[in-house]
């Protein structure tokens, strides 16, 4: 018995052992993640108190860190608009990295009922325009900023970039695909500009499968994550897995609905008081969170 005791004893002092050795190497393994998750967090901060309501709709610190985008990488960012995730990614990316905008291409925007000549017409400085706003939101320890629009990428940038992100980019490039390949050339663009290994990240306003496929077909801002993956694969791109992170489960959209409806945009809700309860019950969209990867 004192034989069997000695023998218990001694394997549980092997076990603690060997799990203090395994805490120690895990944080170690650990410690850069800790450390990149810091500076995301730093830049988070930074934010406007506006921009940080939205963080409960959008969750940028646990979608960037799904898509795996890091300090230093160069990162394009589809339709970045008036920079929302702009204004997080320039000081995250930090001074070693790159952020380029990519808007839409020119022979798109005459599609939308909304888009006067005029505004067709400034549209052929967004690149300019865009990057001068962008300057504005950065300083010295800040990614460097470019731009460019769909089917006008300089040759120059050609497997330069180490992430291309959509965030609520897509569902107008396939709603007009029939009019111009808007949704497959930009893929395929997104496929050049990244280097072997490139990560693409997608956040796109999701219709349930069992939805009318044209009611969902972008139409109406959402799309089907089965169209996605075919299109995505379809593009040469390698599905790398999806998240829940950005799912709302209150939003059923079915025919005749519109994601514009929801909260930050309410629309048809405006002067109905009892409509736009029940949208902001609702909140923003239910989204999809897709990663992919360019073969090596």
């Amino acid at each position: 018995m004192k034989n069997l005791n000695s023998l218990k004893a001694a394997l549980a002092i092997s076990l603690l052992m060997l799990s203090a050795a395994f805490t120690s190497s895990a944080t170690q393994q650990a410690a850069p993640v800790v450390e990149e998750n810091l500076a995301l967090k730093a830049a988070l901060s930074q934010q406007t108190d506006d921009n940080k309501e939205r963080y409960r709709s959008r969750n940028p610190e646990a979608t960037l860190n799904f898509f795996g985008i890091k300090p230093g990488m160069t990162v394009v960012e589809a339709l970045p608009g008036g920079g929302w995730y702009s204004k997080i990614l320039i000081p995250y990316l930090g001074q070693n990295g790159q952020l380029i905008g990519v808007d839409y291409s020119q022979k798109l925007w005459p599609n939308f009922n909304f888009m006067t000549p005029e505004r067709i017409e400034a549209k052929k400085t967004w690149v300019s325009t865009w990057t001068a706003r962008a300057e504005q939101w950065r300083d010295d320890n800040g990614a460097a900023v470019t731009a460019f629009q769909f089917d006008e990428m300089p040759s120059s940038m050609v497997e330069s970039a180490d992430a291309i992100l959509f965030i609520r980019a897509l569902h107008n490039l396939a709603r007009f695909e029939a009019n111009g390949s808007f949704l497959s050339n930009s893929l395929k663009e997104a496929y050049t500009i990244l280097k072997p290994g490139g990560i693409v990240g997608i956040v796109q306003h999701q219709a349930h499968e069992d939805r009318p496929d044209d009611w969902s077909n972008g139409d109406n801002g959402y799309l089907k994550k089965s169209f996605l993956l075919a299109k995505m694969q379809a593009a040469g791109f390698e599905f790398v897995g999806e998240s829940g992170i950005n799912e709302n489960a209150r939003d059923q959209a079915n025919v005749g609905d519109i994601v514009w409806r929801l909260p930050p945009s309410l629309s048809g809700s405006n002067d109905d008081d009892e409509k736009r309860a029940a949208m902001l019950a609702i909140g923003e969209s239910n989204r999809m969170t897709l990663k992919f990867r360019k073969p090596l």
